[in-house]
């Protein structure tokens, strides 16, 4: 048996730093101030998130997608 075949796939909860982007990044993404996010992570609301370390802050694309999609209505306003 080779040492190609026996290798095990990476689980998909593996985070990869590439697909998390800072507050700066992910506000401007969702186009909204910085101060919004941080409203939202205080009172329990907005996109979930993920703390490296103690203080920084990061999002995944992923869950920005999810929040996004979650607030569409399909209603034409």
């Amino acid at each position: 048996m080779s040492l190609e075949s026996s290798a095990v796939a990476a689980p998909s909860t593996t985070a990869n730093p590439a697909d998390l982007l800072a507050e700066h990044e992910a506000a401007a993404s969702l186009s909204i101030a910085v101060q919004t996010l941080r409203n939202w992570r205080w009172k329990g609301e907005g996109p979930r998130f993920v703390k490296v370390g103690k203080r920084a802050v990061r999002y995944r694309r992923a869950d920005l997608a999810a929040f996004v999609e979650a607030g569409t209505s399909g209603k034409v306003a």
